[in-house]
């Protein structure tokens, strides 16, 4: 199992917002699990908090932009990509402005301050959705495309064309989030000439300088704009370099505009609010592509998680038969509901139970149109966890399984003779002192038909 993780301590940044040029103070902080990414505006009356989901982009021209409720959160796109590449799952953010800081156009300094601050294991196990087929965004009208695959770990390639002599086509790899610190972090973000122009006359931009943004020269510079851009920039000059870009900084790397627009990816990607394993190929990305993506993907989860059926080999050999399950459960017919268990694991199990005619509740419940009570598929998924917790113990024939709480019920679909009925149980936390916190699932027939958050309690019996 592998664990969510957060920091150890809060850390603050201070810097300011690329395009609004507004002082902002932001603070990561430790979160609980299941947290996710949040942000929070502390200057604004009720602190309200934005989570970190593509269902909330309103706008991605330079940058991608969040907002719920009114509140805005700008570019965060940087800091995501830095908390994604330190193996995050929990984080808390809290700005005092609605831009996220500059800083020097990178993920480096959040990474760096991240690594100040501690990553910490938490007691959750961590949630991944593993891409099992191709999914694919295409934007139309830029031909851009973002396409998923199947891989052992997540690894993401960009693969871009400006179509400019200065700056042609790059493709930047990332094999693992390993990676990011060293291969991508410090990439900073880039702007054509042209686009600078405009931006500037949009009033955009107002926190750039030439140390937090590459330019690239695609085009003469008039005297009019050497002017505009030294009063920008608060320089008293403004030159080219031979490789074409703007002033002196250096390149990190000779692609390192292919690698930022892989860690915009990496950030905007985080928006789906699970972590996926699969290999994701990026043909021409930015920010409205990455977002739609993110959409996509987001979708396509829910809507497995809402269905998502087990798939098992129901001919394999069970890893306890009847007899089995009766040597650990104190039950027995016509009350016994599991026929066999086809996983375990000291953490969750899956159990089999076939549902006939000859079930001794359809005589009296609905008898003309037999349906499986609610009820009773409850106590199959606690017979079932039942199993599990008694599994962790050397002599279950002593331990009776009581019932504590029984929370977040809901019967999805109709269980009718014929059926075969598949329940997972997961433990939401580590067995103690013979308490088991459970989540349980009932699926037949492709469909999720119940499920229950259920907590039991093994007893000696004296």
């Amino acid at each position: 199992m592998v664990k969510q993780k957060t920091i150890a301590n809060e850390i603050s940044l201070q810097g300011v917002g690329l395009h609004t040029g507004q002082e902002v103070t932001m603070t990561f902080k430790p979160a609980p699990v299941n947290n996710g990414y949040t942000f929070v505006r502390v200057d604004l009356e009720g602190q309200p908090i934005i989570e970190a989901d593509a269902n909330y982009v309103v706008n991605t021209q330079r940058g991608t932009n969040l907002e719920k409720r009114g509140v805005m959160i700008q570019t965060p796109e940087h800091v995501l990509a830095a908390v994604v590449g330190c193996d995050l799952d929990n984080i808390i953010i809290e700005l005092n402005a609605s831009e996220l800081p500059i800083m020097d156009g990178s993920s480096k300094y959040f990474v760096e301050a991240i690594e100040k601050a501690g990553v910490v294991e938490q007691e959750a196990e961590r949630k991944i959705y593993v891409v099992k087929e191709v999914i694919s965004y295409l934007d139309e009208a830029t031909g851009s495309e973002i396409t998923v695959i199947p891989s052992e770990e997540y690894c993401v390639t960009a693969m871009v064309d400006f179509g400019t002599k200065v700056l042609g086509t790059q493709n930047a790899t990332m094999k693992g989030i390993k990676d990011f610190k060293s291969e991508v972090a410090d990439c900073r973000t880039f702007s054509f000439l042209h686009e600078l122009e405009a931006l500037l006359n949009n009033g955009l931009i107002k926190g750039g300088d030439l140390n937090n943004a590459i330019v690239y020269v695609d085009k003469e510079i008039s005297s009019e704009t050497m002017e505009n851009l030294k009063k920008a920039f608060n320089k008293d000059s403004i030159s080219v370099k031979p490789n074409g870009i703007l002033d002196n900084l250096t390149l990190h790397f000779p692609n390192e505009a292919a690698r930022h627009k892989l860690l915009d990816v990496v950030g905007d990607l985080s928006l789906i609010g699970t972590r996926i394993q699969g290999k994701v190929i990026a043909n021409k990305p930015g920010h409205y592509v990455n977002t739609q993506f993110a959409k996509k993907m987001a979708k396509i989860i829910k809507t497995e998680e809402r269905n998502n059926v087990p798939q098992y080999d129901i001919n394999k050999e069970p890893v306890l038969d009847i007899h089995g399950i009766m040597n650990l459960l104190p039950h027995r017919p016509p009350f016994l509901l599991v026929d066999k268990i086809l996983e375990l694991t000291d953490t969750h199990v899956v159990g089999l139970k076939n549902v006939t005619m000859n079930e001794d509740f359809f005589v009296g419940h609905f008898p003309g149109a037999p349906v499986m009570p609610g009820v009773l598929q409850i106590e199959a998924m606690a017979q079932t966890g039942g199993i599990l917790i008694l599994s962790s113990v050397p002599d279950p024939e002593n331990y009776l399984t009581y019932f504590m709480k029984i929370d977040n019920v809901k019967f999805k679909n109709k269980v009718l003779p014929g059926d075969t009925l598949f329940f997972k149980c997961d433990l939401l936390s580590p067995i103690r002192r013979g308490i088991c916190h459970m989540q349980a699932y009932a699926y037949a027939n492709g469909k999720l038909v119940s499920e229950a958050e259920l907590m039991a309690q093994i007893v000696k019996v004296k």
